[in-house]
């Protein structure tokens, strides 16, 4: 899909649809927040996440007291929904999280992060040529050491999500996929359960930057 073709999707999905009526809606992100954990990040720590949207990942991170957190998505309508929604929680600590509107796949990172998650995002890269500008800002946005938690949809999840196909993993072709550079040191699958009841079989797989 064109960049501007995958950005007015995302922005027609978060203005018609409220956070609860998408199907990836979590009231707790709890897997991605023990990974964090599991993976060594500090309060200090830089933590970037892919394909935020209007996840309540960034609440919690701030509210557990990480201190420089960046969120990036295409869908400016999204970022404006999880900024509204921790100002009103939090107050000024939301000034702590930095939000960038910005493709994944044409983005330039400004920094390296010692966290790079992604929940759901990166599924979405059917094209063999936005995969390896993914990889690319990847390899170039994550410090030497840092972990990249990737989470996607398993072998037996879904085949489509928001009327999209979606590329499904498991944690061995994940890595085939980043390339040597990342090196795989845990992995879990998760059973997602929809606001309407129904499952969804995802994989966790963390990589750690090896060079």
């Amino acid at each position: 899909m064109e960049d501007a073709g995958r950005q007015a999707h995302w922005e027609n999905v978060y203005t018609t649809k409220g956070e609860n009526e998408v199907s990836w809606f979590q009231q707790s992100p709890a897997p991605s927040l023990e990974l964090i954990v599991q993976a060594g990040a500090t309060h200090a720590s830089a933590i970037i996440d892919i394909g935020g949207g209007a996840s309540r990942l960034v609440d919690n991170l701030i509210e557990q007291g990480f201190e420089d957190v960046t969120v990036l998505d295409l869908s400016g309508a999204a970022l404006a929904a999880a900024k509204s929604r921790l100002e009103s929680r939090l107050g000024a600590g939301a000034e702590r999280v930095s939000w960038i509107v910005a493709d994944a796949t044409t983005w330039e990172p400004g920094r390296a992060y010692d966290i790079w998650h992604d929940r759901a995002a990166f599924h979405f890269l059917t094209d063999a040529s936005d995969r390896a500008a993914y990889i690319a800002r990847l390899e170039r946005g994550l410090k030497i050491g840092g972990h990249a938690i990737i989470a996607t949809f398993a072998p037996d999840g879904p085949e489509k999500c928001s009327g999209l196909p979606v590329a499904r993993y498991d944690s061995a072709s994940l890595g085939r996929t980043l390339g040597a550079t990342f090196k795989l040191v845990h992995t879990q699958r998760h059973e997602h359960t929809t606001p309407w009841d129904s499952r969804q079989n995802f994989q966790f797989s963390v990589f750690r930057r090896e060079g």
